[in-house]
């Protein structure tokens, strides 16, 4: 998949098509709509050691898992509670009614058991990779491209999930370890497996699109929303009647709120009495190549890490249409990142404050 016109320069701080500007940093509360849909199967798996509900569990674990993965045997020096593992975590946009299979979120996750730490690095959207061998293009289009050359013989979702594994490995000199891809449609099925979740909608939104069926149309206030509901809120971007427009900053907070009232569901005696039913909405909108024991094991080995010890790293670039080129320092300081957690000893996290003048106390 090489390209015959030369690529241009990683980092075009003096492009004279488009000025640079300075750069707000990306806050990671976009990415935590998926990570949390990867990680409420730890919620679920927590849970049903104590109930019927293993059975539900175990049977999620085996649609998420791709049949190659799913009976592998996992070496003692090979489990997440021994080994630093890695993970590309892709979030597509596949619709139906557009056929769309870009992923419009892509991350490497780095986890370490010995520090129970992890580093996620999030790669924008329309960034070209500049990787030899693969042309130039915008990183949401490269599954969508494997997949449609995938060998007749194979399975064109597994192809395109290795082949993007591959390619991630060769862009931060590492090896990544397996592959999820969630389908954007968990979210909103997590939602109405919880029976909807109540939010605060700021303002009035309404926007429609023929071609894909889009028909945003919220009303500002509190309110309890259903699944489609809900990602219409998160997603909202531009208005086509009216109703002010929104930044990507904005949805990432839209994102953040919507989040935190998954969780809170979550905790309630409704949403534990209907964990089967998100456990299957999980099963339903992600595919991976982590064999079951091992989504185990993963689960063992970080079920109480918290938020101070994962490392978010959005990388840099600069926009010179119709792409994203990063930046040379940001992209080595993820590659040297992601190096440190995937080391045996993992890395090493500061003490909080208040832990600091604990030990102090104690001590005196």
């Amino acid at each position: 998949m090489s390209s015959s016109a030369p690529l241009p320069p990683r980092a075009r701080t003096n492009s004279t098509k488009v000025k640079p500007k300075p750069k707000k940093k990306r806050r990671p509360r976009r990415f935590l709509a998926f990570l949390f849909l990867f990680l409420i199967v730890v919620i679920a798996a927590l849970a049903v050691y104590v109930g019927d509900l293993w059975r539900d569990t175990n049977q999620a674990l085996k649609d998420v898992a791709l049949p190659e993965g799913s009976s592998k045997p996992i070496a003692s020096e090979e489990r997440a509670q021994v080994k630093p593992l890695s993970l590309l975590l892709l979030g597509t946009d596949y619709r139906k009614e557009t056929g769309s299979m870009n992923t419009d979120v892509v991350m490497v996750i780095a986890m370490n058991p010995q520090s129970n730490t992890a580093t996620v690095v999030s790669i924008p959207r329309d960034t070209n990779p500049q990787l030899k061998g693969y042309k130039a293009q915008k990183i949401n289009a490269f599954y969508a491209g494997f997949h449609s050359k995938a060998p007749k013989d194979q399975d064109a979702n597994a192809y395109a999930r290795d082949e993007m594994r591959t390619m991630m490995g060769k862009m931060f000199d590492i090896t990544v370890d397996y592959a999820a891809v969630m389908n954007f449609q968990g979210f909103s099925d997590v939602i109405d497996a919880l029976g909807g979740v109540k939010v605060y909608v700021d303002q009035n939104m309404r926007y429609t699109d023929s071609v894909d069926g889009t028909d945003i149309n919220l009303k500002k206030g509190e309110q309890t929303l259903d699944g489609k509901n809900a990602l219409d809120f998160v997603r909202y971007r531009k208005s086509n009647h009216g109703t002010a427009a929104s930044s990507d900053f904005d949805r990432n907070d839209r994102q953040s709120r919507v989040l935190a009232a998954i969780i809170d569901k979550m905790k309630s005696v409704g949403g534990v009495a209907k964990l089967g039913n998100v456990i299957g909405a999980v099963g339903d909108n992600m595919r991976t190549d982590i064999p079951r024991d091992q989504i185990i094991n993963m689960l063992k080995a970080y079920y109480d890490i918290d938020k101070e010890s994962v490392r978010f790293l959005p990388l840099e670039g600069v926009w010179d249409s119709p792409y994203v080129y990063l930046n040379d320092e940001s992209l080595q300081q993820a590659k040297a990142a992601l190096a440190e957690e995937l080391q045996p000893e993992g890395r090493k996290v500061q003490a909080s404050a208040s832990a600091s003048a604990s030990a102090s106390a104690a001590g005196e």
